[in-house]
């Protein structure tokens, strides 16, 4: 069973333990309601009850309920990218879907992580903290606990986790450096495409940087600052540059790709637990880079 330890600081006399851990902690209310009735606080190792006042020095330490998932366990590749005791960053291919759901209920993210933790002798309920569509490439995060989930969730509702991706785009940009500063919805409620809404749509910030030209593409790097769905390919379709092999967004491209050419190639967050910044980056999948190569010849 993991858990979290706070050494006392001098600062912190006379404040009682759960005064220490909310300062210190951004635990969910629903774990706080956990920690109180399954008694997951320890004061040096004791369990101790949240309105004891510690001493300079004293270790505060919250154990981690035992959870677990309950996914099929499937033989599906899982590309580490980072992993501790609280995060795994994985680079997913394209082509498969992160979590299970009705219309996709096997051959996942999940179903390849419960095959990692079984090779790797582990054991915790799999929370995704950012997803990413099917037939996109790249960084997900896995939180392997509650708190590593409901931080990072945090920080993404914030906008301040930040996230580069490289897609390949049909036509030429003119321009090195741009912004999109446009808002989107669905049109249609039933409809799965999004679009810019100037009524009614959400606000959406996305900056694209010119990498390298082709002959009728351009390779861009494009960070976002907000986290709409289809962001990135609902904006570079609305400058007239859909993402090359996105049939969804009128960007097909036979021979040149079978799906978007759009990749999460960084992410940088602050760590749940250390608070220390950390940054991760994915390689591009074949797909991509053998694409990138019938254009450079």
């Amino acid at each position: 069973m993991g858990k979290y330890n706070h050494t006392v600081t001098q600062d912190e006399v006379g404040l009682s333990i759960n005064q220490i851990i909310k300062a210190n902690f951004k635990f969910s209310s629903r774990f706080k309601t956990k920690m109180k009735y399954q008694q997951l606080v320890d004061l040096n190792d004791i369990q101790t009850p949240g309105f004891k006042k510690p001493e300079e020095g004293d270790v505060i330490s919250i154990r981690l309920p035992q959870e677990t998932s309950d996914f099929p366990v499937e033989d599906i590749p899982v590309i580490v990218l980072y992993e501790d005791d609280d995060l795994m960053f994985i680079n997913k291919q394209p082509g498969i879907i992160v979590h299970p759901t009705k219309g996709h209920p096997h051959h996942t993210i999940a179903n390849g992580i419960m095959k990692y933790m079984q090779d790797h002798d582990q054991s915790y309920k799999i929370r995704f903290a950012n997803r990413i569509d099917m037939d996109t490439s790249g960084i997900v995060i896995v939180a392997k606990n509650a708190n590593a989930q409901n931080d990072i969730s945090h920080q993404m509702r914030s906008n301040t986790v930040h996230k580069q991706y490289i897609a390949i785009v049909n036509g030429i940009i003119d321009e090195d450096e741009f912004t999109v500063h446009a808002p989107i919805g669905r049109p249609r409620e039933e409809s799965i495409k999004r679009t810019v809404l100037e009524e009614g749509g959400k606000d959406a910030i996305t900056d694209v940087r010119v990498l390298e030209r082709f002959t009728n593409n351009t390779l861009v790097e494009v960070t976002l600052h907000t986290g709409r769905t289809h962001q990135i390919r609902v904006h570079l379709k609305h400058v007239g540059h859909p993402i090359t092999g996105d049939r969804l967004y009128g960007g097909d491209a036979p021979g040149l790709m079978e799906r978007q050419a759009l990749h999460a190639a960084q992410m940088t967050v602050r760590h749940p637990v250390t608070k220390e910044k950390l940054t991760v980056e994915a390689s591009l999948p074949e797909d991509m880079k053998n694409c990138l190569a019938i254009l450079r010849s």
